[in-house]
Parts: C-alpha cells; sequence; structure tokens
C-alpha cells in the first residue's frame, strides 16, 4: 500500500478509496524520537533560520522516506508549503497538489477533490463509502470533545491528541477507533475553564503545564476542526464547512459559539514564528470581547520560562 503524506488536514476520504495510507507529516515531525534534529537537518540543507519549523520539520520527514508521494496544500494552509514542496519535488518526491479556494467556492473545491480522486485512481462512491466509515469514528472524538468540557471525563491533553489525529486516523482506522479511550470516572470541575485557537502548539509540555496551574484546556479550535465537527452526507460540503483553510471570520464565529457554549473565561491564541497567521491576531482580539493571551513558539521544545510565567500571570489573572 502506498503510503502518501498530507501537509495538513485534506479529504482523507480519497486517499483511504485509493487504498492508500495517509500520513500527516505534522505528527510525523512533532511525534518523532527527535523532533529538533529534524528541524536543525533542514537548516544543515539550506533551509534558512526563518522558515517555519513545521515546514522544516516536515522536509526532513519527507526525506527520511516515510511516504512515497506527498499531497500539498498550496492553498488554504502555510504560505511556506509551495517552496517547501519545490525543494522536495526537486529531488525525486511526488507531489500532488492540493487546494482550499478562498471564499469558499463549492464549485472549485469539487473540481480539486474530482481531480485528487482522477490522480490517486479512485471514484466517487469509494470516497463516500469511506466518508460513512470514517464518520462513525469521528463521532466517537466529538464525544470524547463533549465529555472534556461537561464532565471533566478527558485531560487537556487527550482531548487535543485524539482530535488532531483525526487528520489521517493515524494511518490505521480500526486500530484508532480501538485506542480511543473510555471515560474515566468524573469529577467536579474546578479548573478555571480556558480556550485555545491557532495550530497546534509546537510546545511539547503546553497542556500538562495549563493543568499544573489548576487550569483546563476545553476547547482546541483547529484540532476540533479535523474532526469535521458537522453532520452531512455531502463530502463537498463536509470540506465547506470546515473553518482552518478559509477566512478567518469563519473562525471567529466557530470561537464565539464554541466560548458561549463551553462558559469559557480565556483564550490562548498560539501563533508560530514566521507565520502570515500571526496578522490574524490583530482581527481576533477586534472581533473577540474576552482575555485572550497570544503565545509564540519556533522550534520544537518544553515551554520556555518567559512563556511560562506569561501563562502563570494569565491563569491568576483570570482567577
Amino acid at each position: 500500500m502506498r503510503r502518501i503524506g498530507i501537509t495538513t488536514t485534506i479529504p482523507v476520504e480519497v486517499v483511504y478509496a485509493a487504498g492508500c495510507v495517509p500520513v500527516d507529516l505534522n505528527n510525523a515531525f512533532i511525534n518523532s524520537d527527535d523532533p529538533a534534529a529534524l528541524v536543525a537537518q533542514a537548516e544543515l540543507d539550506g533551509y534558512p533560520r526563518t522558515a517555519c519549523g513545521w515546514i522544516k520539520g516536515i522536509y526532513s520527514v519527507v526525506k527520511s522516506s516515510i511516504c512515497d508521494a506527498v499531497i500539498a496544500v498550496v492553498e488554504g494552509d502555510c504560505s511556506q508549503t509551495q517552496a517547501m514542496v519545490e525543494t522536495l519535488e526537486a529531488t525525486g518526491v511526488e507531489i500532488i497538489p492540493f487546494a482550499f479556494p478562498y471564499g469558499r467556492d463549492r464549485d472549485l473545491l469539487r473540481l480539486q477533490i474530482d481531480k485528487l480522486i482522477a490522480r490517486l485512481g479512485t471514484t466517487w462512491d469509494a470516497a463516500f463509502e469511506w466518508k460513512h466509515q470514517l464518520d462513525r469514528i469521528r463521532r466517537k472524538v466529538w464525544m470524547l470533545d463533549e465529555l472534556t468540557w461537561t464532565q471533566n471525563a478527558f485531560s487537556s491533553f487527550e482531548n487535543h491528541y485524539y482530535q488532531v489525529s483525526c487528520s489521517d486516523f493515524n494511518g490505521d482506522p480500526a486500530a484508532f477507533e480501538a485506542s480511543i479511550p473510555s471515560p474515566k470516572p468524573t469529577t467536579s470541575d474546578l479548573r478555571l475553564r480556558l480556550g485555545y485557537i491557532g495550530v497546534p502548539p509546537i510546545f511539547t509540555d503546553f497542556y500538562q503545564y495549563v493543568e499544573t496551574l489548576g487550569a483546563k484546556i476545553v476547547f482546541n479550535e483547529v484540532q476540533r476542526q479535523f474532526t469535521m465537527p458537522f453532520e452531512t452526507n455531502d463530502l463537498v460540503e463536509q470540506y465547506l464547512l470546515y473553518t482552518y483553510p478559509y477566512d478567518i471570520f469563519g473562525r471567529i464565529e466557530d470561537i464565539k459559539r464554541e466560548v458561549r457554549r463551553r462558559s469559557i473565561v480565556g483564550l490562548i491564541h498560539y501563533t508560530q514564528s514566521f507565520c502570515f497567521r500571526q496578522i490574524q491576531d490583530l482581527i481576533i482580539r477586534r472581533h473577540i470581547d474576552l482575555p485572550i493571551l497570544t503565545i509564540e513558539g519556533e522550534a520544537p521544545t518544553k515551554l520556555d520560562a518567559r512563556t511560562r510565567v506569561r501563562i502563570e500571570s494569565f491563569v491568576e489573572m483570570l482567577r
């Protein structure tokens, strides 16, 4: 079975329908034995220090021959993806481009999915069949998310991990489904309820540290979107409702709705160094009437002392 790397969440149903195994290259990078070494390797190959840490990590992961081809999202994700995949293509890696059209154009998105289906040699019917199978697993992760904030049944990290893993279902949907834990005995939740917005953190101990402060992340914005948290029988509609690759205003409405529903008292907005999405922090602050702490990460390490102090001060202020 061919292993197909993906640079972010894409219509994964198509990959499975083609008899291939999807590999989320972000997860492969951050969960590797030494992600910092992967970043260093990219810089040794000539990547500038000011390139995104995730991009450098993905580049080195692909060069380690983890996959046979890469589906690269060249519109709707990282602005540095195109240059990164060009450096890989120059070394002989097969690149399959995919784009989420700006403006949520249904016809253009359908065309992109249609081209992906043709490129991988499968059919719409097979993709729909996989959608039904994966939706069953997604519903279990939706329940895990709900029990995190309603019954304190899962930790902040568990909430993050199982949602972010829905990008590729760890390459084995059946095994992933079997790994979803049962709820723990519920206890009264006296923790401060926080929300996390922005791309998943490159810090390796973020969630664990927040919980040592007596706070809890009960909402992971982008990770939750990876679970496709909406009921629809239409594959195109599913990826139109998915907020991450489109404009910031759809994301803001989703954040506001979940803040109200989950009784969240403050947000931590994570931004990646050298990422264009840092600029969107300005818009988020103008449209969301809630205390927001913006933190920045560059390399896959534990939280630095300055960021720890800022998070601790934010929690104390909210308390």
